[in-house]
């Protein structure tokens, strides 16, 4: 066999950006995957890589180590280190497998994007595996670190919001040439594609609607203040005009912690109702939001769309239950996810450079649905 020549590579801290292990383990990667270590060949000894690469023994250790946790080499006592036989074949599918990080999956657009992300990477014959950040940002961390042990094909992020998702969460996946599509929003300082919700444009929709049906009187509700909800708002205000008057509500937690959003959801409304002049109209920055709100405004017996009306945002599969009746600006999900299958393909492929910073807006329209119209006579 030939000997592993490392001996070019550059120090840790230089232009690759990787200590010496993950050189290591990256280049036996390499020479698995371009056929030249074949399964079952015995890889040098540890004494015999450490002295001919002058890094310690322990940085060998290290990268054969991470390479057996990988299923890569199996690691016999007594007798050395050798190629899995089933190595090739494990590199293989962790390269045939495309990541999506989201927020949650459960509620607005984020199951029929995460179906419509499945279905065109199938076209593709790639697999995919769905990782809920649960919108923390350290749990976001954790599934980045696992999918660059994985060697993933490329990822789609949604990025965290309570604490925004740092650039070198998306510079780790890069210098490992990982892929990555920003999904909704951007990072910050990170170079990378970007499919982008229009927020601001998806604020005045509401807005227009809202003031077309003889709204004056109106709020906004989120569950959460961050920058999207200000775009929401600043659009939401331009189209009320200066005619308008708009309370705001903003909640403290995430979309999925349904006790906390209906706890809140029914505190906005007992503010709003306990005065003279109750808003007759609410946009909400997501169906999650408005659904809740409409089942406690029942509850309180206020109807919907007689005595207030509701407005909310999501995506086009509207679903069963109250979400296929809510009046909501709609978000192209489903073009998202084709997109973002497309772009690391692309990516992958070289047709497009990994650190692109092009940008795409989705398309949003309208769905009438029945919980808007005009406002309660006096």
């Amino acid at each position: 066999m030939s000997p592993i020549n490392l001996t070019d590579l550059p120090a840790e801290g230089e232009s690759s950006g990787l200590p010496k292990y993950e050189q290591l383990r990256d280049h036996v990667i390499s020479q698995i995957e371009s056929g030249a270590l074949k399964s079952g060949v015995a890889l040098p000894s540890e004494n015999r890589l450490a002295e001919s690469l002058g890094i310690a023994r322990s940085t060998v250790r290290q990268a054969l180590s991470s390479l057996e946790r990988d299923g890569l080499v199996l690691r016999v006592h007594g007798k050395g280190t050798f190629v899995h036989d089933e190595a090739k074949q494990r590199l293989r599918k962790s390269q045939d497998l495309f990541a999506l990080i989201v927020p949650e999956t459960e509620t607005g657009f984020y199951p029929s994007f995460q179906r419509s992300f499945e279905e065109a990477a199938a076209k593709l014959h790639n697999q995919i595996v769905v990782c809920n950040s649960n919108n923390d940002v350290d749990k976001q961390a954790s599934v980045i670190l696992q999918l660059i042990d994985l060697r993933v094909a490329g990822v789609a992020i949604v990025p965290t919001t309570l604490a925004t998702t740092p650039s070198f969460h998306i510079g780790q996946l890069q210098k490992n040439n990982i892929p990555v599509v920003c999904c909704s929003r951007p990072v910050q300082g990170a170079s990378a594609p970007l499919l982008a919700i229009p927020f601001e444009e998806v604020g005045f929709r509401a807005g227009q609607e809202i003031r077309q049906a003889g709204h004056q009187h109106v709020a906004f509700m989120a569950t959460c203040h961050v920058l999207a909800t200000d775009l929401y708002e600043r659009g939401f205000r331009r189209a009320m005009g200066r005619g308008g008057t708009i309370e705001t509500f903003f909640g403290s937690g995430k979309p999925t912690d349904y006790a906390a959003l209906e706890k809140e959801c029914g505190e906005a409304i007992d503010d709003m109702f306990g005065k003279a002049n109750p808003p007759t109209a609410i946009f909400c920055g997501f169906d999650s939001v408005a659904e809740t709100l409409y089942l406690q405004l029942a509850q309180r017996g206020i109807r919907v769309p007689q005595d207030v009306s509701i407005v909310g945002f999501g995506g086009t599969h509207r679903g069963g239950g109250i979400a296929s009746h809510l009046s909501s600006v709609m978000l192209d999900e489903i073009g998202l996810g084709i997109q973002a299958v497309e772009l690391l393909s692309q990516m992958r492929n070289g047709q497009v450079p990994i650190d692109t910073s092009d940008a795409r807006e989705l398309a949003v329209s309208f769905n009438g649905g029945n919980t808007l119209s005009a406002p309660p006579s006096k």
